[in-house]
């Protein structure tokens, strides 16, 4: 039977890829989470259960940024992860986007953490 909603679906693909990604303290994990306006990423290692680094567009240089639509906001915010990350001394992540496709803004943030220096 097919799944009824698009939010239903994606959690059942989430969890689906969350059973083989899973963040070590060597290669943490780049977690993507993108609602209807905001985009939430963490570096989690799964070992421990720490977030090690984390941005969003709800901080405010990013949240008062009229000037840029959603997509560049959210490359802004891979980039603003990635240096974080690597102040905390993480050098690569295990990517995980969520359930999402990758496309459009969880891509954007994809790009902005390797701009960052971040080794997907």
């Amino acid at each position: 039977m097919a799944i009824k909603t698009k939010s239903a679906a994606r959690a059942r693909r989430h969890a689906r890829v969350r059973k083989y990604i899973s963040g070590t303290s060597a290669r943490p994990r780049l977690s993507v989470t993108r609602s209807s306006r905001h985009m939430f990423v963490q570096v989690i290692d799964d070992t421990k259960g720490h977030t090690l680094a984390y941005a969003s567009t709800m901080e405010a240089d990013l949240r008062n940024a009229s000037d840029l639509d959603k997509t560049a906001k959210a490359k802004r915010v891979g980039e603003l992860v990635a240096e974080r990350a690597k102040a905390a001394g993480v050098e690569s992540v295990v990517f995980d986007r969520g359930g999402n496709k990758y496309h459009g803004r969880v891509a954007a943030v994809a790009e902005g953490a390797r701009e960052g220096g971040l080794a997907l």
